[in-house]
């Protein structure tokens, strides 16, 4: 069977990176989790490494998380729906909102949860996801910080998640602007500037970040070790926390095109042929893993001689060209992966996960 592994040394080594960073830069942050699905097992090797703040997108999984270890800030990362607002209140600290009508409902819910819920407002910076609009934050805040039992703790923006507007300068020193004449105007504290995320520690590493800057949500740097501007590993860091291990069910040596009368594969697709390849044949592995578990295009082969040639919903199609490893039926390849298909893995129920280190 198919598994996914998680390396602790590696996935530590890239927190301890990131956790000394933020503390010479005298910034809070938390880690987005929704990568690992709620897995228990994954989110108590990412809770033993000292987290105080968990992000995610997923009401369940910050259950799971508070049930793990009650002490940790839980964060609810998207706009919350009607019907659960009360479940939210209960497992969620803290949550990222931009609609009024939420907000009053989600403080009737913590009054009769008798709790405070702290909430980050988020304004539209450009990509045009969540977000207040900046010429009406003003009458939002005033709104928003009369509701009882709201706490206001942070401005926020979330960036490159829909167009691929990326963060610049100008953006966050805005962001930051709109901090300050709120404190001015009411004459209360907000004591974060959330603009912060993954595609935002380039701006740190070359010293472009402002001042006002003092929250990140971080996920994908701390998983892929990435700098999601150049597209390549940091310095110091480490992209293959996790790794896909598949086996070969099924090895022979069959010709490099199909014959028949073509038609869309069931995924939408029409195959080309390249009549260059005509009467060559190789080796073809099947492997264990399929599109319900992971898109291909998200799978990156250790051997680099290998191919993925296609996939159907329950498996994964492999050119091993003449074969010179000489791999057979029962071995087993491994796969780097892009934030995306560990995500999809993560989320399949037909994949084991394991712990290495």
């Amino acid at each position: 069977m198919a598994y996914l592994t998680l390396s602790k040394n590696k996935l530590k080594q890239n927190f301890l990176f990131l956790k000394n960073l933020f503390e010479e830069k005298e910034i809070s942050w938390g880690v987005v989790s929704k990568i690992f699905c709620g897995n228990r097992l994954f989110l108590t090797e990412l809770i033993n490494l000292g987290v105080k703040e968990i992000h995610d997108s997923r009401i369940s999984n910050l259950a799971m998380i508070k049930m793990i270890n009650p002490e940790i800030q839980t964060v609810y990362i998207k706009p919350v729906s009607r019907r659960n607002v009360g479940k939210m209140v209960q497992f969620a600290d803290v949550s990222l909102n931009s609609e009024l009508k939420t907000i009053e409902w989600i403080s009737e819910e913590a009054v009769l949860q008798n709790k405070k819920h702290k909430i980050i407002i988020m304004v539209e910076t450009g990509d045009l996801r969540e977000g207040v609009m900046g010429d009406q934050l003003l009458d939002f805040y005033a709104r928003v910080f009369e509701l009882p039992n709201i706490e206001i703790i942070g401005l926020g923006t979330n960036l490159n998640c829909l167009n691929g507007v990326m963060p610049s300068t100008d953006k966050l020193i805005q962001l930051s602007l709109y901090k300050q004449i709120i404190e001015l105007k009411f004459n209360k504290s907000i004591p974060w500037v959330s603009a912060g995320t993954s595609v935002t520690i380039p701006l740190m590493l070359t010293h472009q970040l402002p001042a006002g800057v003092n929250h990140f949500r971080v996920g994908e740097t701390l998983y892929f070790g990435v700098n999601l501007v150049e597209e390549s590993i940091i310095e110091g860091m480490h992209g293959d926390v996790f790794e896909l291990n598949v086996e070969i069910v099924e090895m022979q040596e069959k010709p490099l095109l199909p014959t028949g009368v073509l038609a869309p594969t069931p995924q939408g697709e029409v195959k080309e042929i390249d009549e260059k390849l005509m009467g060559k044949s190789s080796f073809r592995a099947i492997v264990d893993v399929g599109i319900l578990d992971v898109d291909p295009k998200y799978l990156i082969a250790k051997d680099k001689n290998i191919e993925i040639l296609g996939a159907s919903s329950d498996m994964i199609i492999i050119n091993l060209g003449q074969n010179p490893e000489g791999y057979k039926v029962g071995d087993v390849l491994s796969f780097d992966m892009k934030y995306m298909g560990a995500l999809s893995l993560l989320n399949s129920d037909y994949v084991d996960k394991k712990i290495v280190d």
